[in-house]
């Protein structure tokens, strides 16, 4: 899959920083969040559709950090945040621990996508709004789900649609190939 990305204003910031703080005139300390213990990255490739979404994951995830690149080459705004306890940050947000995953992202609009969710069932899942739900979920970590990439191996998942009232209900099957 090949994706455009166009020198945006953003990644001129983030240069901008990254140069400042090689020479010494960046206090990164200034871009500590005190409300998530630390803000990690900020990745963008801004399109047409410009989603914005912060991601809530473990500090020493390899995998969550792969899917934040997915959905940023998807179109995704993403602010990436590492906390200590994401378990709390779940609840707090209402998933059951059977929808949980490794990293939580959040959209502007307050819905929640749980774990390696491919990026085209966000995108279609915000587009529908549908009534009553908190978000989608995959739960655990599917072999060949984004992030999760291993060779050609593909297992089978499915994309849960989490509703309001604790139920959930089968939003997309992804077929593998083992």
């Amino acid at each position: 899959m090949k994706y455009s990305f166009r020198f945006s204003q953003t990644k001129h910031l983030l240069l901008v920083s990254v140069l400042f703080a090689l020479s010494g005139c960046f206090d990164s300390s200034d871009m500590t969040d005190q409300k998530t213990e630390q803000a990690v990255t900020e990745l963008s490739a801004p399109t047409a559709t410009n989603l914005d979404m912060n991601i809530y994951k473990s500090p020493t995830c390899g995998c969550c950090g792969d899917w934040v690149t997915h959905v940023s080459q998807a179109g995704f705004v993403t602010r990436s945040y590492d906390i200590n306890n994401l378990t709390q940050l779940k609840a707090e947000k209402g998933l059951k621990p059977e929808y949980r995953s490794c990293h939580t992202a959040v959209s502007k609009e307050g819905y929640i996508f749980e774990g390696h969710v491919p990026a085209k069932f966000i995108q279609q899942f915000l587009a529908e709004q549908p009534e009553g739900a908190l978000g989608l979920s995959v739960p655990g970590m599917p072999v060949g789900s984004p992030g999760m990439e291993m060779g050609d191996r593909y297992d089978s998942y499915n994309v849960l649609q989490i509703n309001l009232d604790g139920t959930a209900q089968i939003y997309a099957h992804v077929q593998g190939n083992h």
